[in-house]
């Protein structure tokens, strides 16, 4: 009887499954669509692009610049003559002239500010990959809670279709006056239950996809179903054994791009320092310019404009030295400034580190925990499923009541429901500890 009662019960849920058949996502599907609209995700590239422009601004700086201008000046009253000589007259003067300078040593500061910015950029695309893996991480917990309400749906619905099919036959031997009413009622409030549980269970499982369809920025969790994974696959999965924390951990440092970020942010706060010193250095600059002019003066009389133009036009090039003597100390305190930043940088980075490995920690004793609930749920399913078919044989010949029957099938369901817990939560802690030894998040 127990055969063919779940035999019955699968055949209506797979039924229903088939009404309906839209495209179910994988888990890779899901990540790739939450990876490329995730808000976070664009704004830490744009702030990547940033970092880009800072880069080639710092790179240019070692260009010459070129800088042209134009002056009008007007003069009243007594001033300065050709002769030499003061006199009450109008002058004007209108100038034209084009300059260039050339940074030919700073100190090391461009150099020095270039390597920054060169490892800032390095930092903001860790930053953004450290981003992309939360969202992955994000995204494969409610995947993996979607699934176990899934599989709780299922379990439910079977409960509902064995309690139908009881009710339907103790109705039966009741109008032939094999059981009593009570007998009947009892059942019928248990169907009750059960399409209550199943009631529930298919909410949780729309909640659960409208939380992972809002991970991926979808309008609506309207037609949005996910894939369950190939139950082969898992089941290599997870006769892997667990790597111990400090050998994940030993991998992780070498991958894991929040390390990479405070490594370089170290690195960079090195050359802040450098460029803090590099106001101790002397600077040379070369410079060179064009310029001409026209002047005209009330009461004398002056070439026309063309002609001065030509007549005034003039050539400079020269070399500027710039050498620091007394700052009021600022020097001396910006280096110790970035002294101190790169001490409190490193704090961060050690900080972060400590964090992992806590993270790696938690994540092993979560694999542990789940591995050793999951094989005490398959032992437990194994006892429960071997009670509710004895159980269902007593009842089958009268030597069991139906609430003698409906415990055993409750032990039963409530123990493929732990089961499947106790699966998803140790699919997903094994596959979370392989990616931080830097493996796919997939199952």
């Amino acid at each position: 009887m127990i055969k063919n009662i779940l035999i019955a019960a699968a055949t209506v849920i797979s039924v229903a499954a088939q009404a309906q058949t839209p495209h179910r996502w994988t888990l890779r599907e899901c990540m790739a669509h939450a990876l490329e609209n995730n808000i976070e995700i664009k704004r830490m590239d744009i702030e990547t692009q940033k970092r880009e422009t800072e880069l080639s601004t710092a790179r240019n700086s070692r260009l010459p610049d070129l800088n042209a201008s134009a002056g009008q000046n007007f003069s009243f009253g007594r001033g300065l003559t050709a002769q030499n000589t003061y006199s009450d007259n109008n002058t004007s003067n209108t100038s034209f002239t084009l300059a260039t300078s050339v940074p030919l040593f700073t100190g090391f500061n461009i150099p020095n500010t270039i390597e920054l910015n060169r490892l800032n950029l390095k930092a903001a695309l860790a930053d953004l990959e450290k981003a992309r893996n939360d969202i992955r991480m994000q995204v494969a917990a409610a995947y993996v809670q979607a699934l176990y309400a899934m599989e709780l749906l299922d379990v439910a619905q079977r409960q509902t279709a064995i309690d139908s099919m009881q009710s339907s036959r103790l109705r039966e031997m009741y109008s032939n006056g094999k059981v009593s009413g009570v007998d009947v009622a009892q059942q019928d409030a248990t169907l009750a239950a059960s399409r209550l549980t199943a009631t529930q269970a298919n909410n949780d499982v729309r909640l659960s996809l409208l939380t992972l369809s809002q991970l991926l920025e979808l309008p609506s969790p309207e037609g949005f179903s996910i894939a369950r994974p190939d139950s082969a696959g898992m089941s290599r999965a997870q006769s892997a054994p667990l790597p111990l924390p400090d050998e994940i951990f030993s991998e992780a440092m070498l991958i894991k791009p929040e390390i990479q970020a405070g490594q370089l942010r170290v690195k960079g706060m090195e050359k802040s320092i450098l460029i803090a010193r590099s106001a101790l250095y002397p600077k040379l600059s070369l410079t060179a310019g064009i310029g001409t002019n026209y002047y005209t003066a009330s009461g004398f009389d002056t070439d026309g404009f063309g002609s001065q133009m030509r007549n005034n036009f003039s050539q400079n090039i020269g070399l500027n030295l710039s050498i620091p003597l007394f700052n009021r100390f600022s020097t001396r305190n910006s280096i110790r400034t970035a002294r101190l930043n790169r001490q409190e940088q490193q704090l961060v980075l050690d900080n972060t580190k400590k964090a992992l490995y806590k993270e790696i920690q938690q994540a092993y004793y979560n694999a542990v925990a789940a591995e050793t609930g999951y094989r005490s749920s398959s032992e437990a399913l194994t006892s429960s499923e071997a009670a509710f078919r004895l159980m269902s044989a007593k009842y089958e010949y009268g030597k069991a009541n139906i609430t003698e029957f409906n415990e055993a099938k409750n032990n039963y369901m409530k123990a493929e429901s732990d089961l499947s817990r106790a699966r998803y939560e140790y699919m997903y802690q094994k596959a979370l500890l392989g990616f931080y030894k830097g493996d796919e998040l997939d199952f």
